[in-house]
């Protein structure tokens, strides 16, 4: 088989794609053109013999096509300056927006391990930016990422020049940042940071967690994205990491690999609350799906662990860590917050996980870790010999419940992206469901 030298191939640059026009790029630019589309934009599949040339204008189309540019085939100045742009190392070619086969993990919980820092920060740094990059995902799927320090874990992790043990060697400063490979055994995940970069926590340079936080995309499952606004676009650029979340089209992009995950959920006057962060979304019967920040409809509130409705006195209560506001429709009611300590809770419960009303017994439900207690609604007192196991009491919901609510009398509980649909009179799941159905506009 002939292989195609640099010269050669620059050689072809000007005939076929220049087309005899002028041009100002340089032997140097197409060298560096060809090089960039053998990388991201060329099927490693495909062989080329003495008779059959790469088809370079193709390439080029597929890739002004990705980045938005216009489509000439042509290299054009627009073109050569998004290809000497700071990127990720991965390819930009795959036939879907996650990687062929869709791979992820099946586990809930997944392992990784910082092998080789950078000197440029410090490791305490560099392991609360991880631990955060990884937080972005973990906030809106169901899944939850520990840190080992010895031992294989699901994904390595290293910061390291050039060449540094796979087949896919560093080019120095600017150009590839970082590549990561897509969930599997073995490799599946490993995630590797050029170190000639200026790593930094700041707007100069390079931020790590955005980088960071867009290869763990890959490890996850996630291929590069075609909005510029999505953290999965292959070309780096800084915003602003204060406060920052996971951009729409990466949060639908892996909760379709993973599931959505709520902090609560209950009803509401006949419609449906899901409680994210700081958001809320609502769905009614007729009206469809709507999202709201939950401070502007309930401003003393910014977030909800925990809800349920006591539709006998059309009331909810929303719960945040040890405190609980009373809310009828869009006013919280005078008095709150108050201590969630008024329902009885012993002084070690620091949080809600779930609540939800049973109408047929006059008791609220409530959820925390693998235990739950009982409300008596008409006493005003939790019932005796609680708490009991819920993995015991509610056989087939599994060992926790991270938000429940009651729809049409079957109750719903929901455990990561898994959720049970509950005959709470036979004590028997009447089906599984994912959590994706009900805000599968989102």
């Amino acid at each position: 088989m002939e292989h195609w030298t640099a010269l050669s191939l620059t050689l072809i640059w000007f005939l076929a794609l220049c087309d005899g026009a002028p041009t100002t790029a340089s032997p140097e630019d197409h060298q560096i053109a060809e090089a960039y589309l053998s990388q991201f934009y060329r099927d490693k599949n495909a062989t080329f013999s003495g008779r059959i040339l790469p088809n370079l204008e193709k390439e080029l189309k597929a890739m002004q096509d990705f980045f938005g540019l216009e489509v000439t085939g042509k290299l054009d100045s627009n073109t050569l300056e998004t290809m000497k742009l700071p990127r990720c190392g991965v390819t930009d070619v795959a036939r879907y927006g996650h990687f062929q086969g869709k791979p992820k993990w099946k586990q809930s919980v997944v392992t990784y391990r910082i092998t080789e820092y950078t000197s440029q920060l410090s490791k305490r740094e560099v392991d609360t930016t991880i631990t955060k990059a990884f937080q972005l995902y973990s906030d809106v799927i169901a899944l939850d990422f520990k840190q080992i320090y010895n031992g294989t874990a699901d994904i390595m992790i290293l910061f390291k020049a050039e060449y540094h043990g796979d087949f896919y060697p560093f080019d120095g400063p600017n150009g590839v940042l970082a590549h990561a490979n897509a969930p599997g055994p073995e490799q599946g995940g490993d995630t590797h940071f050029d170190d000639d970069e200026r790593w930094t926590l700041r707007s100069r340079d390079i931020n790590l967690l955005l980088v960071a936080a867009h290869e763990f995309g890959h490890a996850l499952g996630l291929e590069h994205s075609k909005d510029p606004l999505a953290l999965m676009y292959p070309t780096y650029r800084y915003v602003n990491t204060n406060g920052y979340t996971l951009p729409r089209d990466d949060r639908i992009g892996v909760q379709a690999l993973y599931g959505k995950l709520f902090d609560a959920a209950t009803s509401f006057r006949r419609q449906l609350y899901f409680f994210k962060n700081g958001y809320y979304w609502k769905k009614g019967f007729y009206s469809g799906l709507s999202m709201h920040e939950i401070k502007s409809t309930w401003p003393t509130i910014d977030s909800v662990d925990a809800a349920y409705e006591f539709r006998d006195r059309d009331i909810s209560f929303l719960f945040k860590g040890q405190q609980y506001w009373a809310v009828k429709g869009n006013t919280t009611l005078l008095g709150y917050p108050k201590p969630i300590y008024k329902f009885g809770f012993p002084k070690y419960v620091r949080k809600i996980d779930a609540a939800v009303y049973v109408k047929s017994t006059k008791r609220t439900l409530f959820f925390v870790g693998t235990k739950y207690w009982s409300f008596n609604e008409r006493t005003v007192q939790m019932d005796r010999d609680f708490p009991k196991t819920i993995r015991r009491n509610f056989p087939g919901i599994g060992s926790r419940v991270d938000a429940a609510f009651e729809n049409y009398g079957y109750l719903y509980f929901s455990e990561g992206s898994r959720q049970s649909e509950y005959n709470f009179t036979s004590r028997r799941v009447n089906r599984f469901l994912l959590n994706n159905g009900w805000l599968d506009c989102y």
